[in-house]
């Protein structure tokens, strides 16, 4: 995907909120248009396209939607092939999308964070020795939201502590509420990546990966997210997005230490998404190599999108081409977007995002990769929760 990545290919699948809803500081000196400016996008932004998106995804549409294979030849042409993981020396992405070549920026996590009184100094990567550690500013956080029927069982919970299989989760729980499938239409097709339901002062956030808004210069359409997924059933509702959100970066470039995306949901019967599904709690500007929980629904072999499979681990700097983080995980296409949980509780299946599913490396399938969520993914979440608050 990338021109200059000649053996990658990234896998492309496709709380309190005063503390979290505040912009990182713009660095001293700065203006403010230096601060990290988020694209926005409309989707379906009224009613009468909310019901014809609702309508379009059948469940015979939804259990056809497939990642996406996307090839970049060396000399820049695009073509598109179903669903599937395939071709070597290419970089891919978390949903089976794929391609060759492309210069992955390091200049990266960098600018200082305020929240409420709290600012940080900036830790710029540009330029970073291969796995180098960085001193990242202090935290932003949003607390997690409670969920009425979120259950403490562990029951058939096996220790996350380093499992790098992906597993189906049994252990109820937030996440099996707050995460979830996503699906949308890219190029005319039918695909399918995941999120996670945020809080937010909208009460409205799914956060995403940036390819599962946005690929190829183009935004998806039919975007929906289904909260709670299971073979088919939609026991939260089908949540249709009136805004996509994503970096500068990935909509300039398809930037791939920008790869983070956000979506606002229209009401569900008179109600707004975390009224119903609860919301996890997300962190900005965090320490690197913290333990971490891996979610999302892979829909590519050996995985068939029915279940929320996942992983757990400590996770290691990218000491190849990106500014990300690396996890042990094997989940495949369609764990695009999936989120990745600091300080996750197995009783409760709560705990704080802090990353999403973004690529893998063709050579290495076994390592999932996720942004750094630094103050351009900080500065996505805090203008989705403030869309649509009338």
């Amino acid at each position: 995907m990338h021109r200059t990545a000649r053996r990658l290919i990234p896998i492309l699948a496709i709380s309190p909120i005063a503390a979290a809803g505040v912009l990182a500081a713009a660095p001293a000196g700065a203006t403010p248009s230096a601060r990290p400016r988020p694209i926005v996008h409309d989707a379906a932004d009224t009613k009468s396209e909310q019901r014809e998106v609702k309508d379009f995804w059948t469940p015979a549409k939804m259990a056809a939607a497939k990642p996406l294979d996307l090839v970049r030849s060396r000399g820049g042409r695009t073509t598109t092939t179903p669903g599937g993981i395939q071709g070597s020396g290419t970089a891919k992405r978390a949903d089976g999308i794929q391609g060759s070549g492309g210069a992955v920026k390091r200049a990266g996590i960098q600018g200082s964070g305020r929240a409420g009184g709290i600012q940080g100094s900036g830790a710029n990567r540009a330029g970073a020795a291969p796995g180098a550690p960085t001193a990242p500013p202090p935290p932003v956080t949003a607390s997690p939201t409670p969920t009425a029927s979120a259950s403490s069982s562990t029951a058939g919970a096996p220790a996350l502590a380093a499992r790098s299989s992906g597993a189906p989760w049994t252990a109820g729980g937030a996440i099996v509420k707050t995460e979830g499938r996503v699906f949308f239409t890219y190029q005319g097709r039918s695909a399918s990546c995941s999120g996670t339901a945020v809080t937010s002062a909208n009460k409205s956030v799914v956060i995403t990966a940036g390819h599962c808004v946005k690929l190829g210069g183009a935004f998806h359409t039919n975007w929906v997210f289904v909260p709670g997924y299971s073979s088919g059933s939609r026991p939260y509702g089908t949540w249709v997005a009136t805004n996509l959100l994503t970096t500068q970066q990935w909509n300039a470039s398809e930037d791939m230490n920008y790869d983070v995306a956000a979506a606002v949901v229209a009401p569900v019967d008179g109600r707004r998404l975390t009224d119903v599904v609860g919301g996890q709690g997300i962190a900005f500007n965090q320490a690197r190599g913290r333990q971490m929980y891996a979610f999302g629904y892979p829909a590519a072999s050996p995985y068939d999108g029915s279940k929320l499979i996942y992983c757990g681990g400590r996770p290691f700097d990218d000491f190849l081409v990106s500014t990300d983080q690396g996890l042990t995980c094997d989940q495949t296409g369609g764990a695009s977007g999936g989120g990745w949980f600091a300080g996750f509780d197995e009783s409760t299946g709560a705990g704080t995002l802090n990353s999403v599913n973004s690529f893998k490396y063709n050579f290495a399938p076994y390592w999932m990769f996720g942004p750094y969520f630094g103050p351009e993914a900080q500065a996505v979440y805090t203008t989705a929760q403030n869309e649509n608050l009338t």
